[in-house]
């Protein structure tokens, strides 16, 4: 190794090389190296403006199944050999285990260029319309009727390129970018008070609209909530928005299928593959491979291809999600999951929103949920909530100071109707699904 700048995938492959001179039998290298930055607003004045330029080394060493991880900002020549060396010492001292280990070699079939997952736009682009999007946005929302405080606008971009190398002979690098912003506010009065955000963005410049539609955005789902009063505490249907499912439901669920929970039991999904799990109408699928994914890679952080993961099939369990080391305890292959889940999505149904909402004589549209109250060993739900009371199929008034209690299980097998309306958003992403019952906690009725 040289002390001058080395090509960093060149350095990767020299310090896997090194390892295995020094006696491991396994050895990992990668390499990130990125571009941050992010401007916030707040009543129109510039808040926070920062920049940085990471650039990390991490590193995985393997003696006879025994590991040791490391890593550093400082690419001096003796601090990296200093690294590997003490990584294989600390390894020496761990106790084995026999599913310790890098994945075989697989090859990347991807077509990095297809799956538009950078763009120079971003990186193109100058500050000062960064900081312009995020002021006009705060203001355009703070000039909406109803909206009585700012919480604040963001713009945030972030570019990196990963390099990986291991001894099993993988080498492989892709660049990806992102850019979103974020606006937030605050409707109600009094003690009765209401906060909601939005935000937009992608990998591509190309997938931010005009800052108008974020704040209008941000702003109707606060204002909507004034007025919020409480209902009974009552068993009704209730009509889940795209974003309360994908974030609530679907993340969840992710939990209850990630290959470390089910490995060590702490999921009600353990030994559940090939059976039916939830509603006909329900396809869950993890795509690593979707072209502009907020989630797409052409390979996970260990060198396993991504790939297109049907993880229930019209309500059959049929796949977890799993790296290396969770595979091999479960017996199974890896999906290319040692990142967690990619573009994980419930798939589009046949009805309407307005179709869903229609269906309903009485029962709650949820739109928000508030506080920590999920088990994935269980699959139980109990959190704040707040949304839209229905009555009749009509949107009927605000409710808040709510709670919702259900268990996942149950409401897979009791999703009823799915929208049409699946819009990749986020990493995860629903439509709009009618779910047959849930617990409203509210009021209670005197005898």
């Amino acid at each position: 190794m040289s002390e001058k700048k080395e090509n960093p995938m060149t350095l990767a492959e020299s310090l896997v090389e090194y390892g295995r001179t020094k006696g491991a039998s396994e050895v990992e290298v990668s390499i990130n190296e990125g571009s941050q930055f992010r401007a916030a607003v707040r009543d129109g004045d510039l808040e926070t403006l920062t920049e940085s330029g990471p650039k990390t080394l991490r590193l995985r060493v393997f003696v006879d199944h025994k590991a040791a991880i490391a890593s550093s900002s400082d690419f001096t020549k003796a601090t990296l050999t200093a690294l590997v060396d003490n990584a294989i010492a600390r390894a020496r001292l761990s106790g084995a285990d026999e599913f310790a280990g890098l994945p075989n070699l697989e090859k990347v079939g991807a077509e990095i260029d297809k799956l538009r997952i950078f763009d120079p736009a971003i990186l193109e682009m100058p500050p000062e319309k960064k900081i312009a999007y995020a002021t006009r946005a705060e203001a355009i929302g703070r000039a909406q009727k109803g909206v009585n405080k700012s919480l604040g606008s963001s713009f945030v971009t972030d570019a990196s390129t990963l390099y990986l190398a291991n001894s099993k002979g993988f080498a492989g690098s892709y660049r990806s970018t992102v850019a979103y912003a974020v606006a937030g506010f605050e409707a109600g009065e009094g003690t009765n008070l209401f906060q909601d955000a939005w935000f937009e963005g992608g990998t591509t410049l190309a997938k931010l609209p005009d800052p108008e539609v974020l704040a209008k955005t941000a702003a109707s789902r606060v204002t909507r909530l004034i007025g919020a009063r409480k209902v009974p505490t009552q068993n009704v249907p209730v009509v889940v928005e795209p974003s309360v499912a994908a974030a609530l439901l679907l993340g969840l669920f992710a939990e209850c299928i990630d290959g470390r929970g089910v490995a060590q039991r702490r999921s009600f999904l353990v030994d559940k593959l090939g059976e039916k799990i939830a509603s006909d109408l329900v396809t869950v699928v993890d795509d690593g491979l979707w072209p502009a994914g907020f989630g797409t890679v052409p390979f996970d952080r260990e060198g396993v291809p991504s790939r297109k993961n049907v993880v229930i099939d019209k309500g059959t369990l049929k796949s977890y999600l799993l790296d290396t080391y969770h595979s091999r305890k479960l017996k199974m292959a890896p999906t290319g999951n040692a990142d967690g889940t990619t573009n994980f999505y419930l798939a589009a149904g046949a009805s309407t929103p307005e179709q869903i909402v229609a269906s309903v004589d009485k029962g709650l549209l949820l739109t928000g949920t508030m506080g920590l109250g999920t088990d994935p060993t269980t699959g139980d739900i109990s959190m704040g909530a707040f949304g839209m009371w229905i009555e009749k199929g009509q949107l009927a008034f605000p409710v808040a100071e709510i709670t919702i209690s259900a268990n996942l299980a149950d409401i897979l097998k009791g999703i009823e109707m799915v929208g049409n309306d699946l819009v990749f958003h986020d990493q995860t992403n629903a439509p709009t699904i009618k779910v047959a019952q849930m617990t409203i906690g509210g009021t209670t009725t005197k005898s």
